[in-house]
């Protein structure tokens, strides 16, 4: 486990409960952190990654956004499958990069969208065939943890990734705005989504908010569903037509057992590492995400600097390339 922060002592947590899994060490530069997170699943504790890679199959990743490139190709130079936190990396080219040398090593890159393991979302990808427009509301309190990226890339990165993975059309038109409040970057942005195949997406992120709110809403003929990922359940709604009746609208709303996502997240991982199967959320996807935040940041800066010339080096540090 390559992190013992906030998310990393997680993922140790999850790892040690395995059979299958022998959780062979907890790396930190926090000396005292990673003692007390190994100490507490009967393990090592290592201040430097590189002391792991000679005694391990695979690794998690969870360190800050802009060191997962530098972690990740040791990792995979090794020969070692890798599970990297969210977003896959900083920049494009450094996810192309590490997907490239997946390829050349025969390695699994999973990336941690652990939405995609919510039993609702599950259900709804059974449900939808033709989504025409999709409402989502990511909104969450205020903490200095992944504030070294804009609300884009840390929370908003959730909903473009199902989006995505529900949609399955190349993107036509972004609309994006976006402002700084509490941090040096983007806090609020709310984002207006085009597809090829007609579908809108309208998409709202917050990390300044006094209300935690995970919500998506998805219409498509004769269906809506609407999932709450805080409760894990999902409303739906269908039109049915009797002969010679008026329409009528029926609904449903089916509320799944908790499920630690994250345990299954990586239990996920661990299965592809066991079986060489490609992963629920490959790297490759999560790519795909990656390229859709940044062109958003890309016209939410191109507007700024057309509306707002004086306040464009407010926002200026995105690092697109």
């Amino acid at each position: 486990m390559i992190g013992a922060g906030y998310l990393g002592k997680f993922h140790a947590e999850k790892y040690s409960k395995l059979p299958t899994v022998n959780l062979v060490g907890v790396i930190d530069l926090d000396k005292d952190r990673a003692t007390a997170i190994a100490e507490l699943h009967h393990t090592q504790a290592f201040t430097q990654y590189q002391d792991i890679l000679t005694k391990v199959d695979a690794v998690s990743i969870a360190v800050p956004t802009d060191q997962h490139y530098a972690v990740a190709k040791e990792c995979l130079e090794a020969g070692l499958d890798v599970l990297i936190e969210k977003p896959i990396t900083h920049k494009i080219w450094e996810a192309q990069s590490l997907l490239r040398l997946a390829k050349e090593k025969d390695r699994i890159i999973q990336v941690g969208h652990l939405e995609r393991f919510n039993p609702a979302i599950q259900k709804l990808t059974t449900i939808l065939t033709r989504p025409l427009f999709i409402e989502c509301h990511r909104l969450h309190s205020f903490v200095q943890r992944g504030t070294e990226v804009d609300v884009i890339l840390d929370l908003m990165i959730h909903d473009l990734d199902i989006i995505l993975s529900l949609v399955r059309s190349p993107v036509s038109k972004i609309h994006a705005i976006g402002v700084t409040v509490l941090s040096n970057h983007l806090d609020i942005a709310n984002v207006r989504l085009e597809f090829e195949s007609g579908c809108v997406a309208n998409i709202t992120a917050s990390r300044v908010s006094l209300k935690a709110i995970r919500k998506i809403r998805l219409f498509q003929p004769d269906c809506y569903a609407a999932v709450d990922f805080h409760k894990s359940a999902i409303e739906i709604y269908k039109k049915t037509v009797s002969q010679g009746e008026q329409p009528e609208i029926s609904g449903d709303m089916i509320e799944f057992d908790k499920k630690d996502v994250l345990e299954e997240e990586i239990k996920a991982f661990v299965n592809a590492i066991q079986t060489r199967t490609p992963p629920l959320v490959s790297g490759k996807e999560a790519l795909e995400a990656l390229k859709l935040a940044h062109d958003i940041l890309g016209t939410i800066r191109k507007s700024a600097h057309q509306q707002y010339p004086d306040l464009v080096t407010q926002i200026s540090d995105f690092r697109l390339l």
